[in-house]
């Protein structure tokens, strides 16, 4: 399911770096969760000195701009949150001095771009900054240890009925999101707005799973074009699921039908 990254912010007082330090956060890739939900009840308990936001981006909005005519890319998409986190951070009143990122893209375009946007404070990108700055490292946890909790407390807006929330991580390389996405994938319509359809995991396994469907466009006819290339036409497999004539009696209308209380027009 692939959960968006959540751009973050992690905000201490210059003088006490070693005190953050000390603290033995680290790049939270490098952690369980035990050690990941200490060190973020640390962090929260240090008001004192450090203070944290994070800007939660939705697997939809990474989809929906991905995926739609004019790109935006995930590159892009990482480089305006950060500068939208720094933003919120000056409009707060916070006195910034130093601000370091962990890099999206090449490190030296990227640090120029934040150093022109934000002249008079000094910039530092770096790839894998969040094992070489602790403050990088802490803002690195509180966004891990917000992640899994979206993910675990996740609401699906879809009726999808008792869905299983034993999803795993929502990482490919856990073999219980692998079997999540399986069961729950609907040949048509994909996922609910859980999963990223940009991810290359989901979209691997809609063009390996979903139905083909010829879509018709004025170099080929629907129908005709699609019987050659023996698949339904889109026109085919729609009138189908609306209790057309090629509606075969196993066949259940998708609930995209029910719930609209949509019907073949024929049976107008």
């Amino acid at each position: 399911m692939d959960l968006s990254p959540l751009n973050r912010t992690t905000l201490a007082h210059v003088s006490k770096k070693q005190e953050l330090k000390d603290s033995k956060v680290a790049d939270s890739k490098t952690l369980n969760e035990v050690e990941r939900e200490n060190l973020f009840q640390k962090i929260d308990e240090s008001k004192s000195y450090i203070g944290w936001a994070l800007q939660i981006l939705s697997p939809n909005t990474i989809s929906t701009s991905m995926l739609q005519r004019t790109k935006y890319n995930l590159n892009a998409i990482s480089h305006d949150t950060a500068i939208d986190l720094v933003q919120y951070a000056l409009d707060s009143g916070v006195q910034l001095k130093e601000v370091f990122v962990d890099t999206v893209g090449p490190a030296d375009k990227y640090e120029d771009k934040l150093s022109k946007r934000f002249p008079g404070i000094d910039v530092t990108v770096r790839p894998k900054a969040d094992s070489l700055f602790p403050i990088v490292s802490a803002a690195s946890i509180c966004a891990k240890v917000a992640r899994d909790r979206v993910v675990k407390g996740w609401s699906f807006s879809e009726d999808m009925g008792d869905v299983e929330a034993d999803y795993g991580s929502g990482y490919p390389s856990d073999p219980k999101t692998k079997a999540w996405m399986l069961k729950y994938l609907d040949p048509v319509f994909g996922y609910p707005q859980f999963v990223r359809f940009s991810w290359s995991t989901a979209q691997t396994l809609m063009d390996s799973k979903g139905v083909t469907v010829h879509w018709d466009d004025d170099d080929e006819d629907g129908e005709k074009g699609a019987q050659r290339q023996n698949n339904k036409s889109m026109l085919a497999y729609f009138s189908a699921s609306a209790g057309g004539k090629d509606q075969k009696s196993t066949h259940q209308t998708h609930r995209f039908f029910t719930e609209r209380r949509l019907k073949n027009l024929d049976a107008l």
